[in-house]
This record gives C-alpha cells, structure tokens and sequence, in this order.
C-alpha cells in the first residue's frame, strides 16, 4: 500500500518549494498477523541525492522474513535541504503510530533503519525528532515521531570531522551553509539521555563512508550509557545493501532482528 505522506506537499516545509516531489511510504505489512508486531522504517541511502532502490523494498521483504512488518520511505534530498528529509520520516513514524491498532502494530516498537546517508538520517531522526515541527491537521499530529531504535548500517554520522562525508553534507546543508549547522549534524555529538538504543555495523574497509563513523557514534553512545550494540566486518565495500554474495555481510540482518527481539523486546511473528 503507498501512502502519501502530504495531502499538499507544496505547502509542506521542504527547503526548497520550487520542487514538486512527493514524499510518500510503501507498507510491507505482514498478514494475518494474531498480535502487534515490532516495525522497521527503512531508509534508503544515496548521499542525500537520490535514493538507491537495493537499500528499500528488498531491505523491508528481509525484515518480514524475519518477522517484522516493514515500510519504506521516500523522502525528500537534493535540492531539498534540511529539515525536509527528517519532516518526511517523522511524519511516516507519526502515520504508523496513528494506524498501529488497525495494521496490528505495536506503536512502542518501531524502529528506524538506514543506509548510507539513510544511517545519517535514521540517526537524525532517533536524535532530533522534536525539530520536526510540521502539522498536517489530520489524526496523525498527535502522536511522537520519535523511533524506539535505530539501525544504522554503514551509517554517515559526521558532517564536519576527517572522516567525514563531504558530499552528504552538501546535499543535506547547502553549499553555503554555516559551520554551525554542519556541527548540528555530527551526530556522534548530539547523544543525550532520550536518545534511542542503536544497532550499528559497517565493514573495515569502506572507502566512500570511512568506519571512523561508526566507530565515533558506538563510543560516544558508549560514554552516555545508552544501549549500542556495533558489528565491524573485516572486509566489503560500501553500499552492500543486504550483503547478498558475502556469507559474512549478509548475516547483518538476523544480527539485528535478534537486536531488536532479544535485547528490546520487540514482538516479531513466527518465522
């Protein structure tokens, strides 16, 4: 089932208004389900300048396999800045939450899942929810936006440091932007007491997204004793998606259903 996320998306905050793309979810609902299950949101990357197809539909069919209904959300990038990719998924978070009874969801447990720039954006999403301040009007305004989870898989979480990804930064900020909304967008420093639980992986050597980005936002959710559980892969290049042709990557997802099921009682059906 698609879902547009607006009912006017020209008058939704956007960053650029000119444009006239319009965000909108696909479900992945497992039928029949008995009781609410867990549900992931899945975020596909492209470095805030498209977004890539292998980290969206197939990611949400994995995650039904594994017992968890799914959706995908096709937010705004490039040329829209932020705040307009996070208004997207808050809004999708804030849908599913008002719909949770009838699609037998359990509006407790939802979870953000993101690729790439879609990690910099799930975690986005886990740290600054509350700035995604935009109102439809309709049923779904209110309820929190804010994920019970975040996954983050090969994740950018750094705008201004070495290791950093110049081009996602661009695509989300604008050429022009000021230092200080660049250091906004380090998310390894932004981790405070309502930040949500993380599952983290990436592969050692990555030599688009450096693993120094995992690496600072596991140590800093670490020192703020918040719940991270990271996974670093010795070998594979970026943008593996479900890791499908490497026996190691592709073990990502059941690492991170059983992250989801045992170490945050997320309810997943019988699989």
């Amino acid at each position: 089932m698609r879902i547009e996320l607006y009912k006017n998306p020209a008058s939704a905050p956007s960053g650029n208004p000119a444009e006239s793309f319009s965000p909108y979810m696909d479900t992945f609902l497992i039928g029949g389900a008995c009781t609410p299950l867990g549900l992931v949101v899945i975020l596909p990357g492209g470095g805030y300048s498209h977004r890539a197809y292998h980290e969206g539909d197939p990611i949400a069919r994995r995650f039904n396999e594994l017992g968890f209904h799914a959706v995908t959300v096709q937010y705004r990038v490039k040329p829209y800045n932020y705040p307009a990719g996070l208004n997207d998924v808050a809004r999708a978070i804030r849908i599913i939450r008002a719909n949770a009874a009838a699609w037998k969801v359990d509006p407790d447990k939802i979870a953000v899942c993101g690729f790439s720039a879609g990690g910099h954006l799930a975690g986005t999403a886990g740290l600054y929810y509350q700035d995604a301040l935009h109102k439809e009007g309709d049923k779904a305004d209110e309820f929190s936006a804010r994920p019970d989870a975040m996954l983050l898989c090969y994740p950018v979480i750094a705008a201004t440091e070495e290791f950093s990804h110049r081009g996602s930064a661009i695509n989300l900020l604008g050429s022009n932007a000021a230092l200080s909304e660049k250091a906004k967008m380090d998310l390894h420093k932004a981790i405070t007491p309502d930040t949500p639980p993380a599952f983290v992986w990436h592969t050692a050597t990555d030599q688009v997204v450096p693993v120094a980005n995992a690496l600072a936002f596991a140590n800093a959710m670490w020192a703020n004793d918040k719940i991270c559980e990271l996974h670093i892969f010795p070998q594979g290049p970026h943008g593996r998606g479900l890791g499908l042709g490497c026996h190691a990557l592709s073990q990502w997802t059941a690492l991170a259903a059983n992250f989801l099921s045992g170490t945050l009682d997320f309810p997943r059906g019988v699989i």
